[in-house]
Formats: structure tokens, C-alpha cells, sequence
């Protein structure tokens, strides 16, 4: 028996195991013919200079019931915060842009700002109370704040612009790379799969188009240091199809050009080295400005 431990830290879940299949529309010819996939080094160039990473946190501060100021029925709904920022890496690395906001997630119709001493968390319609309807709410609150900021620092620092994360609404940001650090879905079929396993570091697959509403181009790349099996290291990339295929294929090099040197180590972070240093950076600012969780708990029991 052979047993191969994954260095992921267990406490994000898993950073690849058993994944369900992708009902999206592939287009795997895109880059090049499925019988010449092959792993695809990275390009010679060293890739751009100035490289600007985007991150999000959110923290939820405390779950509420709201009915209305007559009684009636009380409806879920949660306290949450939330920031965004942009870390800009031209040689040293410096937070150009923070947004801060703390939101009151709810279905109510009774739900209204609630201000306490310590901030006000202003309303935000959720569909239902179940647990994944507020959750989504608040995301979709940081989300567009990331979008925001990724507008500020594209006008401070032009350059690559890496999203931690999957692109979904923020496909508008012009060039902008998405980057998955988990694998819970099988996007391609299952002959092409062995392919992830031969990537050395540096390396990446031809670029594949997933259709549907959101549609973009994708494309895997190994980064160094993964030491736990086939999928160690790997991330996925993707960028809106709305880009042609000359420009796609550009990005996907500045991706295997710049990205690998910013991998993390084991000993600096449990999730090695798909979540790079400069958005490790990033989310514990991003984390230090929500504010205190226990203090921001007694002014909401204060108010409430």
C-alpha cells in the first residue's frame, strides 16, 4: 500500500479529492487539437513586472432573528462584515486599495439598518433564511467590493491583475485572471485527467473553454513545492471568453511566468502553495481591519 499525506491543512477541507462532474459545454480544442495536449512549459519571457492580487474576507459577527416592530413571525438572517483589497507586487508588495462593510443579511421585510456604536450594518435582501441564501447575500456584497477596488488598482499599477478565486460577476475586470485553489469538480474528461499529474512546475494545460452563462477560458498550472500526490500544487486559471484567443493564450503564459514565484511554503502557510504570499498578506490585513469580532458581538447584543 502506498499513501501519499497531503499537506493541505484539513481545517479548509480539501484542496482536491472526490469531485462531481461538470455539466458545463466544453470546447477542448481551443489552444491546440485534443490529441496534442501535451504539458506546455512556461514561456521564456519573465512575464510582467507589476502584478496586482485581489482578495476578499467576510466574517460572520453574529446571527439575528427579525420580525416585525407588531410581532409576526421572526426570520433568520445574519450579521456579517466583510473588506476587499488589492496587494500590488512591483518589487515590493503594498495594499493600494481596502473597502470595508458590515451588512445585515435577511428575507424580512422588516429588516432596516441596524446602527450600533461600533458600525452600522446596513440591509441586504437575502432570498431565504437558509444558511446558504445568507451566505451568498453577504458574498455578493463582497464581491462587488472587489470589483471596486480592482478598478482603483488597475488605475494605479497596470499589469496582471490575479483574483483569488473564481472570476463569476467580476468577469468585467478587463484581463483579469481568476485563480481556484481547490478542485471539487472534474472540468475535464477523464482521458485528459492523467495530464494534471505529468505537469511539472511552471507547466499548464492548453486552455479549454467551459460554456453557459458565465463562460470563460481555463487552463490548469503547477506550482512548485507541491509535495502530497498528482494534484499537489495545481491550481486552475480562467479568464472571461469574452477575450479572444491570442489574448487568452497571453495571459495563460504571464500566468506560468509570474505565478510560481510567488508560491507559498509549508512552513509559512497550511495551504502550500496554491494560496500565494501576497494574498496570504493580503487576507490577514484584510482580517485585522474587520475589527474586533468580540467587541463588534457586544455592540450588536448592545443594539439589538
Amino acid at each position: 500500500m502506498k499513501v501519499t499525506v497531503d499537506p493541505w491543512d484539513p481545517a479548509y477541507g480539501a484542496a482536491a479529492g472526490e469531485a462531481t462532474e461538470s455539466d458545463n459545454v466544453l470546447d477542448l480544442a481551443v489552444e491546440r487539437p485534443v490529441g496534442d495536449w501535451d504539458p506546455i512549459d512556461r514561456p521564456a519571457a519573465t512575464g510582467p513586472e507589476v502584478v496586482t492580487f485581489v482578495d476578499g474576507v467576510r466574517r460572520v459577527d453574529a446571527r439575528v432573528w427579525v420580525e416585525a416592530d407588531g410581532g409576526g413571525d421572526a426570520e433568520l438572517g445574519v450579521c456579517a462584515s466583510w473588506a476587499a483589497g488589492a496587494v500590488v507586487c512591483d518589487g515590493q508588495a503594498r495594499v493600494v486599495a481596502v473597502e470595508v462593510g458590515r451588512c445585515l443579511a435577511s428575507p424580512s421585510e422588516a429588516a432596516v439598518d441596524l446602527v450600533t456604536a461600533h458600525g452600522t450594518y446596513r440591509r441586504v435582501r437575502a432570498r431565504s433564511g437558509a444558511p446558504e441564501h445568507l451566505w451568498l447575500a453577504v458574498h455578493q456584497r463582497m464581491g462587488a467590493a472587489e470589483v471596486a477596488v480592482s478598478d482603483v488598482a488597475r488605475r494605479l499599477a497596470p499589469g496582471l491583475l490575479v483574483v483569488d478565486g473564481p472570476l463569476r460577476e467580476r468577469r468585467r475586470l478587463d484581463d483579469a485572471v481568476g485563480l481556484v485553489k481547490s478542485h471539487h469538480v472534474h472540468y475535464l474528461p477523464p482521458e485528459l485527467r492523467p495530464l494534471l499529474g505529468r505537469l511539472a512546475p511552471g507547466q499548464r494545460t492548453p486552455l479549454f473553454t467551459l460554456g453557459g452563462p458565465l463562460a470563460r477560458h481555463s487552463w490548469y498550472l503547477r506550482l512548485p513545492g507541491g509535495q502530497g500526490g498528482p494534484m499537489a500544487g495545481i491550481v486552475r486559471c480562467e479568464c472571461s471568453a469574452d477575450l479572444d484567443v491570442a489574448r487568452s493564450v497571453a495571459l495563460a503564459g504571464s500566468t506560468a511566468a509570474v505565478l510560481p514565484r510567488y508560491a507559498s511554503e509549508p512552513h509559512k502557510d497550511p495551504r502550500a502553495p496554491q494560496n500565494l504570499f501576497p494574498v496570504a498578506g493580503l487576507e490577514r490585513e484584510l482580517r485585522r481591519r474587520l475589527g474586533d469580532a468580540r467587541l463588534l458581538y457586544r455592540a450588536l447584543r448592545a443594539a439589538a
